[in-house]
């Protein structure tokens, strides 16, 4: 009796979201998400992350899906953490999962979404896009093997041309490698809407952009339901082991050692500080996240920095603004480089950004020298910096 009433319930929310016609290929099941299940349901507590880039900080399908929890367990006492900062693609998820996800305790359930700035905001290759993705799954296996995951394929306009012509756009490919490897479940959201608006029951109008309107989170939130409800329905056998981990990685440099090194541990030279730069008096818009706080700063070309690491890669996760130079870079006195920080966005906005200077080295201890390139642009600004 229990079981036909959940069903019927499930059944009665998802036609009441005109659901149930959702192409089976959109949603992909992985797993059981039993695990989740046993700690809303037995331990009356959930901690439910959500990490991405704008459109999951912004009031879109994540509270929607929040709101849904709550209603399906009304019993249980939720933290959800909004990991979401706008346009940060999955390379700087990789680097920030423990600061932003891992840091608050065990993470129960874990949506993610990085498919459109993968492509709009870092232009990534598909070797990029696996070493963010991975770094993000992979480290989250090695320290939460029990958490159960979801990744949601969000679109832009460019991407939604490919999927109309039959292609699949690359960030949404290189992700799928991973998951596939991983046994991480799937919504495609941007299929489904492909598939939609051929039949006429839905548009890009309505759907609301880039950056979807109610309508276009509603759809979202939707197809997560329909999987989890899927998911739930009958016995709970939850699976206690850990997830699937592969023993090899898809790429042996992927980001899966990722974390934040504060710039204050950098030795300093002159024209360098480690403060909050004077924003009142630097055009471009900022955000206000990244103000009142110090980072390490320079305007002018001047004498180069050092910092020590561990690890196999470094980069750093910077702020762009108009005056953003380039970075020219030694790694254990030989290996040279630059890195331009502008950004096309850069032009109006101190755009935060991650750039790598290494992703392959010999693991061990380095260290890296940072001077500014003379030119018309010669700021930088580093609000951490990434090693894995």
């Amino acid at each position: 009796m229990k079981v036909k009433t959940l069903l019927s319930l499930a059944a009665s929310t998802l036609l009441a979201h005109g659901l149930l016609g959702v192409e089976t290929e959109n949603l992909t099941p992985r797993g059981s998400f039993s695990n989740a299940r046993l700690a809303f349901e037995k331990k009356k507590a959930g901690r439910v992350a959500f990490m991405g880039g704008s459109i999951t900080e912004m009031n879109g399908y994540r509270p929607m899906l929040a709101k849904w929890l709550e209603e399906r367990f009304p019993k249980t006492k939720f933290e959800f953490i909004n990991a979401g900062i706008s346009s940060t693609c999955s390379t700087t998820g990789a680097f920030r999962l423990h600061r932003d996800v891992l840091d608050h305790g065990p993470i129960d359930l874990f949506f993610i979404e990085f498919a459109v700035n993968d492509d709009q905001d870092a232009g990534h290759s598909k070797e990029a896009c696996i070493r963010g993705m991975e770094g993000i799954i992979r480290q989250m296996r090695m320290k939460s093997p029990k958490t159960d995951l979801a990744v949601t394929y969000f679109v832009n306009p460019g991407m939604l041309k490919q999927l109309q012509e039959g292609k699949a756009p690359l960030p949404m490919a290189a992700h799928e490698r991973v998951l596939e490897k991983y046994g991480v479940s799937r919504v495609h959201l941007a299929r489904e809407l492909a598939h939609q608006i051929k039949k006429g029951s839905f548009s890009w109008q309505k759907f609301g952009g880039t950056h979807p309107k109610e309508p276009g989170n509603r759809l979202c939130a939707d197809m997560h339901i329909e999987m989890l409800e899927k998911a739930w329905t009958g016995k709970n056998n939850a699976d206690l082991k850990k997830k699937k981990f592969p023993a090899k990685p898809i790429d042996g440099n992927s980001y899966f050692n990722g974390r934040f090194l504060s710039p204050a541990k950098a030795t300093l030279a002159d024209g360098w500080k480690f403060s909050e730069p004077d924003w009142k008096s630097l055009p471009g818009g900022k955000r206000k996240r990244y103000l009142d706080r110090p980072l390490l700063h320079s305007e002018s070309p001047g004498k180069p920095i050092r910092i020590k690491f561990e690890g196999k890669a470094i980069g750093a996760f910077v702020s762009a603004g108009p005056d953003a130079g380039i970075l020219e870079f030694v790694i254990d006195g030989k290996q040279k480089g630059s890195v331009d920080l502008y950004h096309h966005y850069s032009r109006g906005l101190h755009y935060p950004r991650s750039v790598m200077f290494a992703h392959d080295l010999e693991p061990g201890a380095h260290e890296i020298e940072l001077s500014i390139k003379a030119g018309k642009r010669s700021a930088v600004r580093i609000l951490e910096f990434c090693i894995n």
